[in-house]
């Protein structure tokens, strides 16, 4: 309802006018909108619109613009990171603040044309856990999204000259897991989900980096999780190379997605209804939000 909302107050305004985003907001609550275009200036439908709290790194919306190229979310006031992405085009990241009560101006996003970023230079690079975040997506049968996140864990990325052939490597500490209910929390990391006491950690082992043009690849490779492994694919999508951080360190950053089945781990949840728990869906979506620190040739292997 709400973008058609923005379509219908849109089709009012003057040729180029930004839309008008008024509408009710649930109390306490802000609006960010933006308006996303390809690199001719025409609104772009389909685009992956991604906001994340800064403090806890857990999703606040998801979603795609519509036909018009628009997008909105309500969110509690509080500090947001916006990615916009779209298939053969370069990402887009924002940093926006919402307050409540308040609608903020349209944010008009171009894309642009994906080119061939120059890769990561040769040698390890180390995860920056405070700008990095392992997230997922699970849905409670009948019910909505529970969104969750692991707060420890250590990694890293041997990048070689062939990049076909760089590793990436991971270890979660599986107890660290959290959704923001301590009720909930105990129970996943019980013997009915995770069984941390008996499998603490979940790792990946890249095998191999398939290019699929522009920034984006394919990370294929083996997910160890309550003492099944598995192979997976991680849809990545390259970020780039930036000096950056308090030390001016070389950084590179990265995106990464995959959908995972829960039966293929041995993770056959019995249903808790009857203690008043819902059960979980057969399927989580697992996002990587990556930054890493070039740690020169000579630093040892991440964790295997």
């Amino acid at each position: 309802m709400a973008l058609g909302l923005l379509r219908r107050r849109r089709s009012r305004s003057a040729p180029g006018a930004a839309p008008d985003l008024s509408l009710p907001l649930p109390a306490g609550a802000g609006a960010y909108g933006c308006e996303v275009v390809d690199p001719m200036g025409q609104p772009l439908g389909g685009a992956e619109v991604t906001v994340t709290a800064l403090d806890s790194h857990r999703v606040a919306a998801r979603g795609t613009t519509d036909p018009y190229g628009l997008f909105m979310a309500t969110l509690p006031p509080g500090s947001y990171s916006v990615l916009v992405a779209a298939e053969g085009l370069t990402p887009a990241r924002d940093n926006v603040d919402i307050l409540a009560g308040a609608v903020l101006p349209p944010a008009r996003v171009a894309l642009l044309p994906a080119r061939q970023l120059e890769l990561p230079p040769p040698g390890t690079w180390l995860f920056d856990p405070p700008h990095t975040a392992i997230r997922f997506i699970a849905k409670h049968v009948g019910m909505a999204h529970v969104h969750g996140r692991f707060t420890r864990f250590t990694g890293g990325i041997r990048i070689t000259p062939d990049m076909v052939d760089s590793q990436v490597s991971v270890r979660i500490d599986a107890a660290s897991i959290t959704t923001g209910n301590r009720t909930r929390d105990n129970h996943l990391r019980s013997a009915d989900f995770l069984d941390v006491e008996h499998y603490p950690y979940i790792d990946f082992t890249s095998t191999r980096f398939v290019y699929r043009g522009g920034s984006r690849w394919t990370l294929n490779g083996t997910l160890t999780m309550h003492g099944t492994s598995r192979s997976v694919g991680l849809d990545t999508t390259y970020l780039g190379t930036v000096n950056g951080g308090y030390e001016q360190e070389l950084r590179c950053a990265a995106l990464a997605k995959a959908e995972l089945h829960r039966e293929d781990f041995t993770l056959n949840w019995r249903s808790m209804l009857a203690r008043g728990i819902a059960v979980v869906g057969p399927t989580v979506q697992l996002e990587l939000d990556v930054q890493a620190m070039y740690r020169t040739a000579e630093t040892p292997t991440p964790p295997e």
